[in-house]
């Protein structure tokens, strides 16, 4: 049964090398692919009404004989059928497609058609009607017989997603209906009932139908009710095999050895006491769980999450020290070379007193420099290693890494991260994150790592004040932009372009900076930063605002992660509506670091269209950047939620993490006790189920893993 299902797609009734080439675009290349890929919606045909008593305006099926068909000429070609079921006339009329019905419709032909009722010179009407020819008026029985039979009227209709491409070779929901129905006879027939991938202890604890039904009932449902719990199955199927990956990941890490290190040693006890603060209660209970995951005999996967400014690399560096004082190696991975400078930069600061060297890796560095910090990793010294993707490079050995930090992981795929660890010998892993991650989503993307959250902004930090003015008035915006400037404070002015694009309208950031430099902003000290420059020229002009010599910061979002200058009280976000929400929110969170007021100020035209509008309202209610987020998930959907494609996880077909968080949390909670990851023994799984489950894993997510011996 499992070979058919991942059969190639191409070769069912219906299909075809064209066909499956388009389907494939859409996901769909096996027999499963195209058992799950689910309707988006359902029509309701399930009324089966005399044409007499059909009324405009409404949606309805009817059965009835063609009376007359052909094609009418006129201003445009049209297909014409003339309907009777002896109660009364119906005319459908054809402007698409009119080649096909002409040869789908002759007289004598008994229908089922459903559509939306009209009328046109006092005959009733339906433009464009679903159809289904159900045999000749004089051979054909009951009504409702017929009805029962069909596949695109008389109860309720799925209706696809449809790509171009799928459109493209003439293949839209009825055809697909057509194609799934004679896939799900074609296995019932030659194989018999499907093999099931969730054991019945979890379908009976979770109340879920067996996999064959679903898969009827999703495409081809008896009503609204078993449609929503074969959605419900396949969902949780989905999110259970999901989250079997998550399981074996740390169930392989809790198994590995690797260092139990001495933690709270003098290195770290001094590092804390000379910040010159208190730590938050949020950021004392992270470094404490960090530590204590440390002092174990198994190496550290966990996810550090807190909103901007909450003292995460506090966290961060104590782990850094925490290796090299047991006479380890340490390692901090940064997205960009402005975000890794800055790092480096601040440990090499803080460090120094300590005695304890931080290395640069960046792909900037002449050769030399280059050579010199590859010796320093070789060496086996016990140093703090700081760069972007560059630590990863192929010549790059670690003689004793024994902890790593990544920072915005979300910018990394999981390949990256791993590529890191593999430098090691098992080493302590701290993922870390400003852009905070909704429930739901962490679970899929994160549901391998412990998660610690710092939940608590260090006393004295004000809420960011955020305000939305009209592109209209942006010249006032400039005033108060000098105004700022004038009062000794900075500020940042964010850009979505580099230059001119013909297919935008935006200003860009270069036209931009010229235009003020040299006109209402001429008396101030303005810089340019943008992704095309040189790193020497970004790291002058990021120098320049820092020290305070650059007072205006034109930018595009190279400004996004990390900046940290204390002096900036203002941010300016042009065309807000064309940034991400979380985009926006982790901008807003460069200014204000130094304590005192601070403003971010969302320029957007009057109408920013329904998804921009939403972005934009989230922004001016909160500062939350935990609601944030959940919002972030709501406008966009997790498929566009910050790299959800560079996880390493499959996308969601039928499931989906905004609506079925709760099923989500079974499907964990089932999937980490079956792999025995949660504690306790779990409950009996079979040989042949672990096998299925391997299969099934390897046939619908690509992923080959040893799920181990569970029976």
């Amino acid at each position: 049964m499992n070979e058919r299902l991942a059969a190639p797609v191409q070769y069912l009734k219906g299909v075809g090398p064209a066909r499956a080439e388009a389907l494939a675009g859409a996901g769909v290349r096996s027999v499963e692919d195209l058992l799950l890929y689910a309707p988006r919606r359902y029509v309701d045909r399930r009324r089966c009404l005399p044409i007499s008593d059909l009324k405009e305006g409404e949606q309805a099926t009817v059965l009835a004989e063609v009376a007359a068909a052909g094609v009418a000429r006129g201003k445009r070609q049209r297909f014409v059928a003339k309907f009777t079921d002896g109660s009364g006339l119906l005319e459908g009329v054809w402007f698409r497609g009119v080649g096909y019905v002409k040869g789908a419709l002759k007289s004598g032909d008994l229908v089922a058609l459903s559509g939306k009722v009209g009328s046109y010179r006092g005959t009733l009407q339906m433009v464009h009607p679903e159809f289904e020819v159900l045999g000749s008026a004089e051979e054909s029985g009951e009504a409702s017989e017929l009805l029962d039979e069909a596949v695109h009227t008389g109860g309720l209709i799925p209706i696809y997603p449809l790509t171009a491409e799928l459109r493209g070779v003439g293949l839209a929901s009825r055809g697909l209906r057509r194609i799934i129905r004679g896939a799900l006879d074609a296995l019932r027939e030659e194989e018999g009932p499907l093999p099931d991938d969730l054991p019945e202890p979890i379908r009976e604890r979770r109340e879920l139908m067996a996999r064959d039904r679903a898969l009827e009932e999703i495409h081809f449902p008896s009503d609204p009710q078993s449609a929503e719990q074969a959605r419900r199955r396949l969902a949780y199927e989905e999110f259970f095999l999901m989250e079997l990956l998550l399981a074996e990941r740390s169930r392989s890490v809790q198994r590995r050895p690797g260092r139990a290190f001495s933690t709270w040693g003098p290195l770290v006890r001094s590092y804390l006491e000379g910040l010159g603060f208190r730590l938050t209660g949020a950021q004392q209970r992270a470094l404490a769980e960090v530590f204590e995951d440390m002092a174990r005999p198994h190496p550290m996967n966990r996810l550090l999450q807190g909103d901007v400014g909450s003292g995460k690399t506090v966290v961060a560096a104590s782990a850094l020290l925490t290796a090299v004082e047991n006479r380890t190696q340490a390692a901090l991975m940064a997205p960009t070379e402005i975000l890794a400078e800055q790092h480096a930069s601040r440990l090499r600061s803080e460090f120094g007193r300590l005695d304890v060297e931080v290395v640069f890796l960046a792909s900037r560095l002449s050769t030399a420099q280059r050579r010199r910090a590859l010796d320093r990793l070789d060496s086996g010294e016990p140093v703090v290693a700081v760069g972007t993707h560059a630590l990863i490079q192929e010549d790059v050995d670690f003689s004793a890494l024994g902890a790593v930090v990544v920072d915005e992981q979300h910018r990394f795929g999981v390949l990256q991260r791993g590529a890191l660890q593999a430098k090691g010998a098992d080493p302590d892993v701290l993922v870390m994150t400003a852009t905070p991650i909704p429930r739901t989503l962490a679970m899929t993307l994160y549901g391998d790592l412990e998660t610690t959250i710092i939940d608590e902004m260090p006393p004295g930090r004000q809420p960011v004040r955020t305000h939305r003015i009209p592109l209209n008035r942006r010249q006032r915006v400039v005033e108060r932009v000098s105004e700022v400037l004038e009062e000794g404070r900075q500020a940042y002015w964010v850009y979505p372009l580099v230059e001119e694009s013909e297919k935008s309208d935006l200003r860009a950031a270069t036209e931009s900076y010229e235009q003020l430099a040299s006109g209402s902003l001429k008396d101030h000290r303005l810089g340019l930063l943008h992704g095309r420059m040189p790193s020497e020229e970004k790291d002058r002009v990021m120098d320049a605002f820092r020290s305070g010599e650059v007072e205006l910061l034109i930018s595009t979002t190279v400004i996004e992660v990390g900046v940290d200058v204390p002096n900036a009280s203002l941010i300016l976000i042009e065309h807000a509506e064309r940034f991400g929400l979380s985009q926006l929110h982790q901008l807003r969170g460069r200014v204000g670091r130094g304590g005192g007021e601070a403003s971010c100020v969302l320029l957007a035209p009057e109408d920013a269209g329904e998804e921009g509008e939403r972005r934009l309202e989230a922004m001016l209610e909160t500062t939350d950047g935990f609601k944030i987020a959940e919002a972030d998930l709501q406008i966009r959907g997790p498929g566009e939620f910050f790299g959800t494609r560079q996880s390493g996880l499959p996308d969601l077909r039928i499931a989906s993490l905004v609506a079925d968080q709760a099923l989500l949390a079974h499907a964990r909670s089932d999937a980490f006790e079956a792999m025995g990851v949660s504690g306790g023994e779990g409950p009996k799984v079979d040989r042949e189920t672990v096998q299925r489950w391997k299969e099934a894993l390897e046939r619908r997510m690509g992923a080959r893993i040893a799920l181990g011996d569970i029976a």
